[in-house]
């Protein structure tokens, strides 16, 4: 079939259906059109049209004065576009509306504009912001923007608080606070310094905290000036009053001149020397020197003496030169004390021959004559004696030489020879019978066999200061077990020693001390390296990392926490706490301070952490009296092993490096330096301190099989640690707790602790105790050196069938306070062992790793923070909480932390690890009046 088609150009036919306007594309042709042909059911059509996208989304806007803001919108495809304020659309005539087309997708670009008046806002009722949100339109649906906030901008004319002048002393610390006013937005709070901004960047000495206070962390001359606190935002800008800063010194004495001359010259007179107050000179108002300028005293001025001549001495022999003398001396008297010498002459001569003179010279000469060689032989006598001299010199320098080279050697023996012989060398000292981990030397061992043990003790020399170390000394009994095959290497003191002990003397837990011996010529030198002991039940270790964990010895109430963070991310620690014992470390104490807290190693050492740890130490000061008697110090031992201050309490400073927070049995301490730690007290007058002791009463383990029976009382501290060593102590000698252990205050009053034993019944038992008393010496308890105190009561029975004891034991301090032990006890009766758990001893895992180390959970944890570590105006924030949580004692080491609140969870956290006590901290933000965080843990967590 043909058709017939004419081209036409193709039209848009538009016609009315149903009210509706349809667009048609089909082609419109003449009358060519055929009928016949069937047009397709259906045309190719467009794709989809997206939902809008925002490419601009209205933003937060402050209204400043009445001055108006613009709210603008954009979106792409969009066929319409529209503003909701407050839930209402905003009318059509109020938007501004702008159509583009994208020129690389072709799409509709439609952008609006509204403006909002202060009255607008002003006219919302309710609690919540005025607020605006853009709607767009397309085919394919609406998409709604984020909402933008619209709020008056001001800025309150008084400060809450406004900084105040002072008067410091040099190198003081100083802060000065602000509190700027209220406003919308926040105040922005800069500090001037005689009108310029302070940089803290520029300035080390300044810090800005997030409370916007200025400290000064050590007030220097130059910091003598006028001090304005600047709050400003988008609205206005407010000045504080000035406070001035005067920085003071004063004066001190210059060190004190010589004494001067005595102004008399005979007789009684004076001396006298000055100071001035010029080290250094009083500035700025500082008290001027203290005491006199000058200090004068007596003196006495011996009157000087001229010297006198003697008589004349008796004329000597006529002489060869023809010639006799006579002296005299300056003697009578002589010249004392500054006197005149006597003048003229010693000595006088005068001639002795009467026309003589000549002929003895020529003799003289004729015998000069005829011995020309007579100073030839004089001289060359000297030079033979000197050779001599020489030839001695060399030959003593030769044999030294040759025995020196002789003593290089080593001698080497068999095994055979040193036991005949019975030698050892004089250098080597055996290893003591108490100690079962003798000293490892580090020097290559050249024993070529194991030594045995000493059958007897060893026969030793008393060495003087200048013997040789290699001498050997000579005995008769055997030193050594025969072994076949046993050869010793003896050194001097010029080269290494070396000797190899037997490999089971070398093993245990004990601790481990190494030994280096490096000898120099003429002396010998020792290096000696010790590692940290780690007996049972005195040492934890685990393996941390980012997320942290809590370490902590059982029954001693010593741990460490380490805070989420603190390590890291990526790396691990082997880190360990142990609790150093008393004979093997040097105590902290001196002079009349006391030891009050176990000495406590935490490692590793030098680890570089994020945020403070808490090391928590029990301690046995007694705390609760009104007044304060205790000046206590937190010590560390450096790596030499002295002790060295790190801070006392009520005295910290911006460059303190802990923190320590005191409760009555125990104390916590947030550091960033591991190491090892123990803490000291000493009285604060006028009142004596108080250390809480526990006195424990033990006695030999049933039945006993002989007629003597011994009670020992042991005078501890009262910390969980001290307990449960003297625990261990008698259970290794078969000792049993009688009783539980009963408190003491022990005053420093230098009065010693007195203990007596009364009401035996003498019928059946006999005290051996002398006295009617025994006496502990104040200055052993007290200093703490000496562990574990205690006294013994020896008792002897009549017979085998007696088995009732009853007596008292009073133990007291001389003028202080006792207790009483009412002891009613069968010996014969087996007791089972007493092991109580003391207070601050609870029994917890030795290690915690990760979340389950903390009672807070991390979430809770994060948003109290948000919550808490932004200043408030109001004061409601992580001040108040640690005000709450009485952490308030030094708040200027948390305000330098980058989260204050989370330094105060970790220590909150630490002070309730046994307790696991929620309800302290839900209390004080109840108080707070933080009524989200509540429902976040309540919530997240258990209450």
């Amino acid at each position: 079939r043909r058709s017939s088609w004419q081209h036409c150009q193709g039209a848009y036919v538009t016609s009315k259906m149903s009210g509706d306007n349809v667009r048609s594309t089909g082609p419109v042709c003449g009358s060519d059109y055929s009928e016949a042909e069937v047009l397709p059911d259906s045309f190719p059509s467009a794709p989809a049209e997206p939902l809008p996208e925002f490419l601009l989304e209205p933003e937060d806007a402050f209204i400043v004065k009445n001055r108006p803001v613009q709210l603008r919108c954009r979106a792409s495809p969009a066929t319409q576009i529209y503003f909701k304020c407050n839930g209402e659309w905003v009318n059509q005539n109020d938007h501004v509306t702008r159509e583009s087309l994208d020129q690389i997708t072709g799409l509709v670009v439609r952008e609006v504009d509204i403006s909002v008046s202060r009255t607008q806002v002003e006219e919302l009722f309710g609690l919540e912001d005025y607020w605006c949100q853009c709607v767009a339109w397309s085919s394919a649906g609406t998409t709604k923007s984020n909402r933008a906030y619209v709020r008056i901008a001001y800025l309150r004319k008084n400060f809450e608080q406004e900084p105040l002048g002072r008067e410091v002393r040099l190198e003081q610390e100083v802060l000065l606070q602000c509190r700027p006013p209220e406003g919308m937005p926040a105040a922005e709070v800069d500090w001037l310094k005689n009108e310029d901004v302070i940089d803290p960047s520029q300035d080390s000495n300044f810090l800005i905290t997030i409370d916007h206070d200025l400290i000064i962390k050590q007030a220097r001359l130059s910091d003598t000036a006028n001090y304005t606190c600047v709050a400003r935002n988008v609205v206005a800008k407010r000045r504080s009053s000035t406070a001035t800063l005067i920085v003071f010194v004063s004066g001190g004495w210059s060190s004190w001149t010589e004494w001067s001359e005595c102004n008399a010259q005979c007789g009684r007179g004076w001396q006298r020397r000055t100071r001035s107050c010029t080290n250094p000179a009083p500035l700025n108002g500082g008290a001027f020197c203290e005491g006199p300028p000058f200090q004068r005293v007596t003196c006495t001025t011996l009157c000087p003496v001229d010297g006198g001549w003697t008589e004349w001495a008796k004329w000597s022999a006529c002489g060869t030169e023809c010639t006799h003398w006579r002296s005299r001396e300056c003697q009578a008297p002589p010249p004392r004390n500054g006197g005149k010498h006597c003048s003229g002459s010693m000595m006088e001569s005068k001639n002795c021959t009467e026309g003589l003179c000549a002929r003895n010279k020529k003799i003289y000469i004729e015998h000069a004559d005829h011995f020309p060689g007579m100073g030839v032989a004089v001289y060359a006598g000297l030079v033979g004696a000197l050779l001599l001299c020489v030839i001695l010199v060399l030959c003593v320098g030769v044999l030294a030489y040759r025995r020196r080279c002789r003593h290089l050697h080593g001698d080497i023996t068999d095994s055979s020879s040193a036991l005949t012989a019975a030698f050892h060398p004089g250098n080597y000292k055996p290893p003591r019978q108490d100690n079962p981990h003798p000293l490892h030397p580090s020097a290559p061992p050249d024993l070529t066999a194991t030594a045995g043990a000493f059958r007897t003790p060893l026969f030793s020399l008393q060495h003087g200061v200048n013997d040789s170390p290699h001498k050997i000394p000579m005995t008769t009994s055997p030193l050594l077990d025969p072994l076949p095959s046993l050869k010793i290497k003896v050194y001097n003191s010029s080269t290494l020693s070396s000797l190899e002990l037997p490999a089971d003397m070398g093993s245990g837990n004990g601790e481990i001390l190494s030994l280096k011996s490096v000898g120099t010529i003429g002396r010998e030198r020792e290096y000696h390296s010790h590692t940290l002991s780690r007996e049972p039940g005195l040492s934890t270790s685990a393996t941390l990392g980012n997320l942290g964990g809590r370490l902590t010895i059982p029954n001693t109430g010593v741990s460490l926490l380490v805070p989420p963070g603190t390590i890291p991310q990526g790396k691990f620690y082997e880190m360990y706490l142990i609790i150093n014992k008393w004979d093997k470390t040097t105590l902290p104490s001196e002079g009349s301070q006391t030891v009050l807290s176990p000495v406590v190693s935490c490692g590793p050492s030098g680890m570089l952490l994020n945020r403070p740890v808490v090391l928590t130490l029990p301690h046995c000061a007694q705390l609760d009296t009104p007044t304060p008697d205790w000046t206590l110090t937190l010590k560390s031992q450096t790596h030499q092993g002295a002790w060295e201050e790190v801070l006392t309490v009520g005295e910290e400073t911006l460059s303190s490096p802990c923190y320590l927070q005191l409760e009555e049995e125990c104390c916590h301490v947030l550091m960033e330096q591991l190491g090892t730690y123990g803490l000291v007290g000493q009285s604060c007058p006028p009142q004596p301190a108080c250390k809480r002791l526990q006195l424990a009463l033990f006695a030999p383990r049933a039945p006993c099989l002989s007629l003597d029976y011994s009670l020992r009382i042991y005078c501890i501290h009262d910390t969980p640690h001290a307990f449960k060593e003297v625990l261990d102590l008698e259970r290794s000698l078969g000792g049993v707790l009688l009783e539980d252990p009963k408190p003491l205050l022990f005053k420093d009053s230098y009065h010693n602790l007195r203990l007596s034993i009364h009401d035996i019944p003498h019928t059946h038992w006999r005290s051996k105790l002398l006295a009617k008393y025994q006496e502990i010496p104040f200055y052993h308890i007290w200093s703490g050196s000496q562990r574990p105190l205690h006294c013994t009561f020896s008792l002897e029975r009549g017979s085998l069938a007696v088995s009732q004891l009853t007596c008292k034991i009073c133990v007291r301090q001389v003028e202080g306070e006792g207790q009483i032990f009412q002891l009613h006890t069968d010996i014969q009766e087996t007791l089972p062992p007493h092991s109580p758990l003391p207070a601050g001893g609870t029994c917890l895992p030795s290690s915690q790793v990760g979340p389950y180390a903390f009672r807070l959970p991390d979430s809770i944890r994060q948003k109290i923070c948000a919550s808490l570590d932004a200043p408030s105006a109001r004061g409601c924030d992580w001040r108040l909480l640690a005000r709450s949580l009485g952490f308030d004692r030094y708040l200027n080491y948390f305000a330098t932390k980058p989260s204050p609140t989370g330094v105060l969870l970790d220590l909150w956290e630490a002070c309730h690890q046994g307790d696991a006590d929620l309800v302290s901290l839900a209390t004080a933000l109840e108080e707070m009046g933080k009524s989200e965080v509540l429902v976040v843990m309540t919530t997240d967590g258990e209450c």
